[in-house]
């Protein structure tokens, strides 16, 4: 049988206004769905009019000005719902869909469609389980001693993976893909007897081991902030923008 890690995947990525889930928007997005390695990848890219300032920060990190997007951007509401219709889709069919650092990205789309469409994520998920893989999760796990920062360019680095066009949805979504499958090869024998919905349950495991241990550590240094434990999605808050 063929191992996760060598078969189906897909991977989803966003770029926004900025870094809260709660305030923040999605100006783009991508799903990129492969069939086997070294296949071409099919790509799906959306366009976002987030309908509110874009800070020059945000624009210097992936080029997206407030001016293109408008011009150019679609509204949210068709597209938050496209976007989860999408990730739905590869929940129905059994595919494991990458996403780097899940919490942010999943957190974000699922505020935008709570407000844009007055739905969840979740709701799209509830015939079919949303099965996510996290390089980011999986390499701090299997790799957890190693010292360093674990952004996606930095795991590119690590796991000697091409990363062109760095803070393009589509283009972070391939190389997160890239890695997610480069993870699975170098830790196949604590992978290959894995299958995604278990992987799925442990990460979350992980991450929350992770955070804790984060947390510590800021507390050890004067650090206030504060890491949420919850993967691959955080829970809504009440005040949500």
């Amino acid at each position: 049988m063929t191992c996760w890690y060598e078969g189906p995947l897909a991977a989803f990525d966003t770029e926004t206004t900025g870094v809260d889930v709660e305030t923040d928007r999605i100006v783009s997005a991508a799903l990129v769905v492969q069939d086997a390695p070294g296949t071409r990848p099919r790509v799906t890219r959306w366009l976002v009019n987030p309908g509110v300032p874009v800070p020059a920060a945000a624009t210097e990190v992936h080029g997206l000005t407030e001016e293109h997007l408008q011009r150019n951007g679609r509204w949210p509401a068709p597209v938050m719902y496209e976007v989860a219709q999408a990730l739905a889709e590869q929940a129905a069919v059994g595919r494991p869909v990458v996403v780097m650092n899940a919490p942010f990205d999943l957190t974000l789309l699922d505020r935008e469609l709570r407000r844009h469409r007055a739905s969840s994520l979740d709701r799209w998920f509830e015939r079919s389980p949303l099965l996510v893989l996290d390089p980011r999760v999986l390499d701090k796990h299997l790799d957890r001693y190693r010292k360093g920062r674990r952004t996606l360019a930095d795991l590119c680095a690590h796991y000697e993976v091409e990363l062109a066009e760095a803070h393009d949805a589509a283009a972070d979504a391939t190389a997160a893909l890239e890695v997610t499958r480069a993870v699975g090869r170098r830790f196949a024998s604590r992978l290959e007897r894995l299958s995604p919905g278990e992987l799925h349950t442990l990460q979350a495991v992980w991450h929350a081991a992770q955070a804790r241990g984060l947390q510590a550590w800021f507390a050890r240094t004067g650090t206030e902030e504060i890491v949420d434990p919850a993967w691959p999605l955080r829970p809504d808050l009440p005040a949500a923008a």
